[in-house]
């Protein structure tokens, strides 16, 4: 496994440091409106759940640079993170279906959720491959894991546009 994550070195590395920057603008874009933004239960959830997929992404882009790690315990690492950050996005989840004001329809509410939903699935998929796995599965996981890393920017970018539009409305 540590052969195969040296792999990955070069994108772990990109990703850790692209995801941290996107991370802090995040917090200073939404300080801008904050009170605003805590106004609404469902947009603070969604941005919580967001940030909190983004230091998945960090956590899991770091680990995978720490030298020697066999694939089950970078596997469990990555795993209970992805089950940390998984709380913060049950709550968002709950937080829209709870809100029939702003989400009228079962399918609005479903949209909404449904982004910061997949990046987890592949977070939790990936690290799974690696722990039952073990180096066996290091390369499927891998990806599931890249995945999840290019996921989680991409929907804390979109959650991030929207939360912002809704609050200037």
């Amino acid at each position: 496994m540590p052969e195969l994550l040296r792999e990955w070195a070069e994108f772990n590395v990109a990703m850790v440091g692209a995801t941290a920057a996107l991370a802090g603008l995040l917090i200073v874009a939404m300080s801008v409106n904050i009170a605003r933004i805590t106004g609404e239960s469902s947009l603070t959830a969604r941005i919580a759940g967001s940030l909190a997929t983004l230091v998945l992404a960090i956590v899991a882009t770091g680990l995978a640079i720490a030298p020697e790690q066999p694939a089950r315990l970078f596997g469990l690492e990555v795993l209970l993170a992805a089950l940390a950050a998984t709380a913060f996005q049950v709550h968002a989840v709950r937080s829209v279906f709870a809100d029939r004001a702003q989400s009228p329809t079962v399918a609005v509410r479903f949209g909404k959720s449904i982004a910061g939903v997949l990046p987890l699935l592949a977070y939790l998929s990936g690290a799974l491959a690696l722990v039952v796995a073990g180096d066996d599965g290091a390369a499927a996981g891998l990806w599931l894991l890249a995945v999840g890393t290019l996921l989680a920017i991409a929907a804390a970018i979109v959650h991030a546009w929207v939360v912002l539009v809704e609050v200037l409305r």
